[in-house]
C-alpha cells in the first residue's frame, strides 16, 4: 500500500533553533558522598522553550473507528471534534482522515489545510456514518501507510489519532509495528478494548493513552494533544549521560524506573542514552539516575569536589542536523564525615518529590494489575495500596511554592478519584481501568493524558499552557459550534503580544550559557596558578 500523493506544505515558521530545548542544573538527593564506597541519586532535567514562534509542521493521521457502535452521540460527538480540529489547523500543517469498520478506507490523503481544504474535509467528516465491525488493525495499518508514503518530509512531525469504542474484530492491532510514528490512542466509553489501545500507544515514540468515558466529548481530549502536536519544538531529542570512569570517582550509572523512553547502555563505555522523541513548547523530561561512587579513602582523606560524569542533550529541528548542545557537569562534594540524610536544599527536596511521584506511579500499576484480577478480595487490596500511595504523599515536604503544592494536589487528586473508580467491579471495569491506564501512560510519558474524571477533577499534570488555552476553546466550542475557533498562528500572535520577549529568550540564554561555560573553563585553567 503505496500512496504518495501528500500535498506539498508551504515552509513551516523557521527561525533560529539555538536554546529550543536546555538542560538545568543537575539536583542532588543529598549534599555530600563519603571517601568510601557510596551512591549519589540525582536528577537531570531538560526542558524545551514555552515560546511557539519556532514549530515543526505537523502531520496527522486520524484513524477514526465508525463501526456500528458509533452510532448516534458517539459519532456525532466524533464530528464535533474532527471540525475543531480541522478548524485549528493552517496550511503549513497536514491533514489525512482514514476510517475503520468492516475494513480500512482513506478518505483524504494528506492535505495541506487551506482554507480550501478545510470545507472540503469538515464535508468528509460531516458525511461520515456508522455501521459494521471494528478492524482497528486495518485502520492503524492503513494510517502508518498514508505516513510512510509521505514524499514532503522535511522539518515535520508524523502522528495519528487512533480512536476506538469497541473491542477490536477481527485481526489484533498489537501485531501492527509504528516504527517512529507515535501513536495517540483514545478510548471511547466503557465497551473499549483499553488495555489494547494502552498497548498501542505505548508501543509507539511518545504516544500515549486517553481514556473517554460514556456521555463525555471528545473535542476536549483530542484539543489537549493537538495543542501539543501544534507546538513540537524538537524531535529526536536525546539525553547522553558518560561517566567518568577513569579520570573520576564514578563506577556505574543507572536510571531509574520510571521514564517509558527507550533507554540504551554501551557496554564498554558505560554511556547511557535516552531517547525522548520530540517535545512540546513548555514540556520537560526529569531522569533519575543512581552513580555508584569508589572506594577512595585509601587515597584521599580530605574533602573535595569530585567529578562523576557528563550530562549532554541534543535534538533536531527545523529539518538542521542534529546540534548537541554544552555539557552539564555532574559532581558532588566527597567527605570524611558525610551527613548520608536526605539534602535540606530546595533542589534536594525537588529530587525527593520527583522520587516520590515515581513511586506513586507505581502504586497505581500494582493497583491496577491487582483489580484486573476480578475477584473482590484483589480489588480492597487495590483500594488499599492507593490509601497506602494517599498517605506517603503526606510525607512529602516541599517549598511552599505553587509548583509544588500543585504537583502534590494532582497526585492527591488522581488517587481519590481512582479509589472511587475501584468501589465495584463493574465500576472498576467501565472507568477505573482506563484511568488507572491513562496515568501510568501519562507518568512514565510525562506527558498529559486525559484520563477520563469529570471536569472539576481532571489532572492536569504535564500540561502545557497552550493546552489550557485549547481546553477553553474546546468548551467554548462544544457549547457554540457556529462561533469561530482561533488558528494555530492565530494562538501564536497572542502568545507573542502577551509575552513579546519570548521569541529571543532562547537565543539570550543560549549565548549566556555559552559564555559562562566559557568563563569556568577559563577559571579551570586558571585556577591552580592562581
Amino acid at each position: 500500500m503505496a500512496f504518495n500523493d501528500d500535498d506539498k506544505p508551504p515552509t513551516s515558521n523557521t527561525g533560529s533553533t539555538k536554546g529550543l530545548v536546555s538542560i538545568k542544573p543537575v539536583k542532588y538527593f543529598k549534599d555530600d558522598a563519603a571517601l568510601t564506597a557510596d551512591t549519589v541519586t540525582a536528577e537531570v532535567e531538560i526542558n524545551a522553550t514555552s515560546s511557539t514562534t519556532v514549530r515543526e509542521g505537523l502531520d496527522l493521521v486520524a484513524v477514526l473507528d465508525v463501526s456500528g457502535s458509533m452510532r448516534g452521540d458517539k459519532i456525532a460527538s466524533l464530528k464535533k471534534a474532527m471540525t475543531f480540529v480541522i478548524m485549528k489547523l493552517t496550511p503549513v500543517d497536514r491533514l489525512s482522515i482514514v476510517t475503520f469498520s468492516n475494513d480500512a478506507a482513506r478518505l483524504t490523503p494528506l492535505r495541506s489545510m487551506t482554507p480550501a481544504a478545510q470545507t472540503e474535509l469538515k464535508a468528509v467528516v460531516d458525511g461520515l456514518a456508522a455501521g459494521g465491525w471494528t478492524n482497528i488493525q486495518a485502520g492503524l495499518e492503513t494510517g502508518l501507510a498514508v505516513i510512510a508514503g509521505r514524499v514532503n518530509t522535511k522539518a515535520r512531525t508524523a502522528n495519528i489519532f487512533l480512536m476506538s469504542d469497541g473491542e477490536q474484530k477481527p485481526g489484533d492491532a498489537r501485531q501492527v509495528d509504528p516504527g517512529q510514528v507515535a501513536i495517540y490512542t483514545f478510548g471511547f466509553g466503557k465497551d473499549t478494548n483499553h488495555l489494547l489501545m494502552s498497548d498501542i500507544a505505548k508501543r509507539s515514540p511518545g504516544g500515549t493513552f486517553s481514556s473517554v468515558p460514556d456521555g463525555s466529548t471528545v473535542t476536549l481530549p483530542f484539543s489537549q494533544l493537538l495543542a501539543g502536536l501544534l507546538t513540537v519544538v524538537a524531535q529526536d531529542v536525546e539525553l547522553t549521560l558518560t561517566p567518568k570512569t577513569d579520570d573520576g570517582d564514578v563506577d556505574t550509572i543507572v536510571v531509574a524506573p520510571g521514564t517509558d523512553y527507550k533507554t540504551t547502555t554501551d557496554a564498554a563505555t558505560g554511556v547511557v542514552t535516552i531517547a525522548f522523541g520530540t517535545l512540546f513548547a513548555g514540556e520537560g523530561r526529569r531522569v533519575v539516575i543512581t552513580l555508584t561512587l569508589k572506594d577512595v579513602s585509601a587515597t584521599n582523606n580530605e574533602e573535595y569536589d569530585a567529578p562523576l560524569a557528563e550530562a549532554q542533550h541534543s535534538y533536531t529541528a527545523q529539518g538542521r542536523p542534529r546540534d548537541p548542545q554544552l555539557p552539564q557537569d555532574i559532581q558532588i562534594r566527597r567527605t570524611p564525615t558525610p551527613s548520608q540524610a536526605p539534602g535540606a536544599s530546595s533542589k534536594a527536596r525537588q529530587v525527593q518529590a520527583e522520587i516520590a511521584r515515581r513511586n506513586h506511579a507505581e502504586a497505581i500499576r500494582q493497583a491496577r494489575l491487582l483489580a484486573d484480577k476480578g475477584d473482590p478480595e484483589s480489588l480492597d487490596e487495590a483500594r488499599y495500596k492507593l490509601v497506602d500511595a494517599q498517605n506517603a504523599l503526606e510525607d512529602i515536604v516541599l517549598d511552599s511554592l505553587a509548583d509544588g503544592q500543585k504537583l502534590v494536589d494532582s497526585l492527591r487528586a488522581e488517587l481519590v478519584q481512582l479509589i472511587k473508580l475501584m468501589e465495584t467491579k463493574e465500576l472498576y471495569e467501565a472507568q477505573g481501568r482506563p484511568y488507572a491506564l491513562a496515568s501510568e501512560t501519562s507518568h512514565g510519558r510525562q506527558r498529559y493524558c486525559a484520563r477520563g474524571g469529570d471536569e472539576d477533577s481532571d489532572v492536569r499534570l504535564f500540561a502545557t499552557p497552550r493546552m489550557d488555552t485549547y481546553r477553553e476553546q474546546a468548551k467554548n466550542f462544544e457549547k457554540d459550534p457556529t462561533a469561530p475557533v482561533p488558528t494555530a498562528d492565530e494562538d501564536v500572535k497572542k502568545e507573542v503580544a502577551a509575552n513579546p520577549l519570548a521569541a529571543i529568550s532562547n537565543d539570550l540564554a543560549y549565548y549566556l550559557r555559552n559564555a559562562i561555560e566559557a568563563l569556568r573553563a577559563i577559571e579551570r585553567i586558571i585556577a591552580p596558578s592562581a
